[in-house]
């Protein structure tokens, strides 16, 4: 709030001192608002993540929501079990994402991995200083959120990324794609560093495992 211009007379000095204290008392009582992480620390933060595993909760673009887990292998891989009923599979590797329906024998549907927004969380170095990558930097609530394109494809949709601090963690993100839908993803509890074998990941072993 900004001050009032212009003197201040004795005569009304002594009321607006007696507002003013207890506003500033109440001032001191309540939490600082949390600074937003930098965008070098959270660039360094992805780029540790080597591997890791969370059970996740998706919120889709209709309200529906779905359960699962969670399994990163960076660069480039990552693949989602969902919990019944669905038992479906999303998964990348090898520059692909493919999605397998578990209702179906038919090979996967696929498509580049670089179309997606979760490409640059998977990307081998990833640095959001970089030009017209960040479209959105801000604090909300003691959380970090960064909003990220690819600079190169920004028609491809955006990626919102919702980070705590002390330490650095990755806790939720927002996919918004090219046709504006939006689908959540919430992370719980993150493992890292595990030994994830690179077939969790290979998109032609996980199609021959469901053609047999």
């Amino acid at each position: 709030m900004r001050s009032p211009g212009g003197a201040t007379s004795f005569i009304t000095m002594k009321p607006m001192r007696l507002i003013l204290a207890p506003l500033a008392l109440l001032a001191l009582a309540l939490p600082a608002a949390a600074e937003k992480i930098p965008l070098s620390t959270i660039s360094a933060y992805l780029n540790r993540l080597s591997t890791a595993e969370a059970d996740f909760t998706q919120v889709n673009a209709d309200g529906s929501m779905s359960t699962g887990r969670l399994f990163i292998k960076r660069p480039g891989r990552v693949r989602f079990e969902y919990a019944p009923p669905e038992r479906s599979l999303v998964m990348a590797g090898g520059g692909q994402v493919a999605i397998f329906d578990a209702k179906s024998n038919q090979p996967p549907e696929q498509y580049p991995l670089s179309r997606t927004p979760l490409s640059l969380i998977l990307a081998q170095n990833i640095d959001l200083g970089r030009a017209r990558t960040v479209v959105g930097h801000r604090e909300d609530r003691n959380t970090t959120r960064v909003v990220a394109q690819d600079p190169a494809h920004p028609e491809y949709g955006t990626i919102e990324m919702v980070f705590t601090a002390n330490p650095v963690a990755l806790r939720q993100w927002v996919i918004t794609d090219d046709a504006g839908s939006q689908t959540t993803v919430i992370l719980g509890e993150m493992s890292q560093g595990g030994n994830l074998p690179a077939s969790l990941f290979s998109i032609q072993s996980e199609t021959a495992k469901r053609t047999r």
